[in-house]
């Protein structure tokens, strides 16, 4: 078990920018070659990276994947997400949206109430408008972090609402009837809490099976819904 923990650690400190030699990695892990070599083959199996001949490498999820592993074997939580770069931590759920098609912008910005807002991952689906805040903890989850992340990401969300009037065609939603905004806080691994608020906590490994029955869940969740009404000269209001 701490073989194989420390050989996660030198994948995601190695891997990020692409292959890497074998060698390279066993050594600092401090493993010898032979005991390395049984773990990547156990790897390779297990899905979390893949093999060419003296290679080896792991994509965006392969490498989240690693690291919530890492994590269960007892790393410390704060050094392994230091390794798991943020734009591809980003990158991560950019692609589970993309796979359920969805459309994705990143780091939204626009201006209400007189302040700037940031938004890291919008996902729009007609009629869904998923704003994410994708929370990289330095060490772990606490319960009244968990709440206040809640917390922010509804005013976050209410704000883009509030605005969307003038930001509908930034925000590609020109053609919809109506949109329904929807916070969320995406995280490396579970949180204490899976709602605060109403607002989903989503492990990134849990990201595709939530897409995937978020339609049938949308009452449940705190939402602003905007209805789009045409006027005479061909421009979308947004009403709530």
């Amino acid at each position: 078990m701490i073989a194989e923990r420390e050989l996660l650690i030198s994948l995601l400190k190695l891997t990020p920018l692409g292959p890497v030699q074998k060698r390279l990695v066993s050594r600092d892990a401090h493993l010898p070659t032979l005991a390395a070599e049984e773990l990547f083959e156990k790897l390779t199996s297990e899905g979390f990276i893949a093999q060419r001949k003296n290679l080896v490498e792991a994509s965006s999820n392969q490498r989240a994947r690693m690291a919530v592993h890492a994590v269960k074997l007892g790393a410390d939580f704060e050094r392994v997400c230091k390794l798991l770069q943020w734009t591809e931590f980003e990158n991560i759920a950019c692609e589970a949206f993309t796979v359920n098609n969805f459309d994705v912008k990143k780091h939204f910005r626009f201006r209400q109430a007189g302040r700037m807002w940031e938004i890291d991952v919008l996902g729009r689906r007609q009629p869904l408008v998923v704003c994410v805040d994708c929370k990289h903890w330095h060490h772990g989850w606490l319960r009244a972090a968990t709440m206040k992340a809640a917390g922010s990401q509804i005013e976050r969300t209410k704000a883009l609402a509030d605005a969307l009037p003038s930001l509908y065609r930034k925000a590609e939603l020109d053609n919809w009837k109506q949109a329904t905004l929807i916070p969320m806080i995406l995280s490396l691994t579970p949180a204490p809490l899976k709602f605060h608020q109403n607002v989903p906590i989503v492990p990134i490994l849990q990201l595709q099976d939530f897409l995937k029955e978020l339609p049938a869940n949308v009452e449940l969740l705190t939402h602003f819904l905007k209805k789009c009404l045409r006027s005479n000269r061909n421009l979308t209001d947004f009403t709530q």
